[in-house]
């Protein structure tokens, strides 16, 4: 995806996710307040009086509104990528499974995840939030995995340049990396490959 398209159509773990998903879930938030807010004064203003059952209907509307406002106060805690960081990743990235843009929470800790790379039984990520416990991340990450069938480990950059060289020593040995992996398809998903399956799993476990 360039970065002049990034953003307009982006689904979850691509490049521009989060930015667009902030404006989408903006709009729904808006739309979910104003339509309770909507009835409760048209029947105040018809009514003259607070104490109707429409009341109680803008009451119970506001509810799916409260959700969403919690879910857009939890993702504008998220930062959005770095274009010029993911432009230097897309020129190491080669033919593996990428997946940017990722909000990994858990019950104890969260932390941005700027992008992960997977070829085989290795997911590679970088992550340029300051104050992710990366040792923390990468044990979560594998306990899901291996809960869901992928024997993978998971290490996690803080650094760029390091990472960016692990995706290259991946693409040069892509071959073997795969070679001699079982793999059975998911009947729910029969299009996809381990690689995306894998990516699959660990989108599942962010915002």
């Amino acid at each position: 995806m360039s970065k002049k398209n990034a953003g307009k159509h982006a689904k979850k773990g691509e490049f521009g996710y989060i930015a667009a998903e902030k404006k989408r879930k903006f709009l729904i938030t808006a739309i979910l307040f104003a339509v309770p807010l909507l009835i409760f004064f048209t029947a105040m203003i018809y009514f003259k009086t607070r104490l109707t059952i429409w009341t109680v209907v803008a009451v119970v509307g506001c509810l799916p509104a409260c959700k969403m406002l919690v879910n857009l106060i939890m993702l504008f805690r998220c930062p959005s990528m770095d274009p010029e960081i993911y432009s230097q990743i897309q020129k190491h990235c080669g033919s593996l499974v990428m997946s940017y843009e990722m909000y990994m929470t858990f019950y104890e800790k969260s932390a941005f995840i700027d992008a992960f790379a997977i070829c085989g039984n290795l997911v590679v990520g970088y992550s340029s939030d300051p104050k992710i416990d990366t040792a923390f991340m990468e044990t979560e990450a594998q306990k899901i995995l291996k809960g869901n069938g992928y024997r993978a480990n998971v290490k996690i950059f803080k650094d760029l340049k390091p990472f960016l060289e692990r995706l290259d020593s991946m693409n040069e040995h892509k071959d073997s990396l795969e070679e001699g992996i079982k793999f059975r398809p998911d009947e729910r998903y029969p299009e996809l490959s381990r690689n995306e399956l894998i990516r699959h799993t660990i989108l599942a476990i962010c915002l």
